[in-house]
């Protein structure tokens, strides 16, 4: 549904980008269809009803989307409002914002889950984004048929055999040309000849043979799209299941602020130095009924509790199961205290001190008491995950 825009504006002396987006109205249970109008110039942004055909929202300065949010796919909060946007609303902003955006599979194999901080930050410094990702465990079955391509290869029973022998890490790149960029950042199949030939790639750093290569990348737009349904799908069902156990465990989020500012590979590599088990993980994009509901505890406690919720669901958050004995105690010692400033001065070497902003923004949250680690797990794998 192309929107209906006068042809003046085709002359319009400054840029204006359109959008349609929907917002989910809890009161009311409706989903809601808006244009959302972005104007580069000075980063001001408009509304208008799509049903109702009146302006809601009229052109306001806005500093908290840029241009590069602009993409279908994405989630961008407009005062509070998570919006979803699902169709360029015009040629001119299809042609601007669209036409180089591509979606690839990235699968990180089993030896090299724990290595998955680094692999992130590689990511993200290609300007790549993680739109989706979630820890699995593949069947024999499963594996066979994402590489069904392969069946016939010498090599396909050692691929399945291994791809199935523990955890992989399952994500939706991107970006411009994502699907080149990955494969690029990924390198020659064989991490020998990677070494050679492209010695900053992931399998040069990290693979060990042409099996045990770190990762797997779509060779083609068709393939991404099957991989990806594969994994994340858009119809019916779940896809492969999570890999959380709700024994001996705590939760951590990484917050949506801390997931923008492309800090996710560094927090990630930080828990792993610290000697934690990350048992489960998987991104969410959290409505705000949801957030409140799991920030109900913190309701008339703290005084951040609306900006905690605004937080929450202001984009796409990381969520881990950290696994081990006495963890949420042990954890939430190493995130430190909840306001970074603090923790700057009395815990430097913690989460929050190293990554934290504010005590809105302080980069984690982790489980507060121990008795409630299980259920803050369970809310989000297998409730909003069930």
């Amino acid at each position: 549904m192309r929107l209906n825009l006068n042809p003046q504006t085709e002359k319009r002396k400054e840029d204006r980008f359109a959008l349609l987006a929907e917002w989910y109205d809890p009161t009311a249970a409706l989903l809601r269809r808006y244009q959302l109008f972005y104007y580069p110039k000075d980063g001001s942004v408009e509304m208008f009803d799509v049903k109702n055909q009146r302006i809601f929202l009229r052109r306001t300065k806005y500093d908290k989307i840029h241009q590069e949010d602009l993409f279908v796919g994405n989630r961008v909060n407009v005062f509070s409002r998570q919006l979803n946007l699902i169709e360029y609303g015009d040629q001119f902003t299809a042609n601007k914002l669209g036409s180089k955006k591509e979606r690839t599979l990235a699968l990180i194999k089993p030896d090299v889950v724990t290595k998955i901080g680094d692999v992130l930050e590689l990511i993200y410094s290609s300007n790549l984004i993680v739109t989706k990702a979630k820890m699995t465990n593949l069947t024999s079955s499963q594996v066979g048929d994402l590489y069904v391509e392969h069946q016939t290869k010498p090599f396909f029973t050692n691929l399945v055999q291994f791809v199935s022998s523990g955890p992989v890490v399952a994500m939706e790149l991107m970006g411009d040309e994502a699907m080149s960029i990955w494969r690029r950042l990924l390198g020659p199949a064989d991490p020998a000849v990677a070494r050679r030939e492209a010695p900053q790639s992931v399998r040069a750093q990290f693979g060990t043979d042409g099996i045990k290569n770190v990762g797997h990348g779509s060779d083609s737009l068709a393939a991404a799209a099957r991989e990806l349904e594969f994994f994340f799908p858009t119809t019916v069902g779940y896809g492969p299941s999570n890999t959380a156990i709700y024994t001996d465990c705590t939760c951590c989020i990484i917050k949506p602020h801390a997931i923008s500012e492309g800090l996710t590979g560094k927090i990630l590599n930080s828990i792993s130095a610290a000697g934690f088990e990350i048992s489960a993980l998987q991104m969410f994009n959290v409505d705000r009924a949801n957030a409140e509901e799991f920030y109900e505890v913190y309701k008339g406690v703290v005084t951040e509790y609306p900006s905690m919720v605004t937080e929450l669901c202001s984009g796409p958050c990381m969520v881990l199961e950290i696994h081990g004995a006495d963890t949420p105690k042990t954890f939430r010692e190493f995130c430190g205290p909840a306001d970074p400033e603090i923790a700057r001065h009395l815990r430097p070497t913690t989460l929050r001190a190293l990554y934290g902003k504010d005590k809105v923004k302080n980069a984690v949250h982790c489980t507060d008491l121990p008795e409630d680690g299980v259920l803050e797990v369970q809310y989000f794998f297998k409730i909003l995950d069930g």
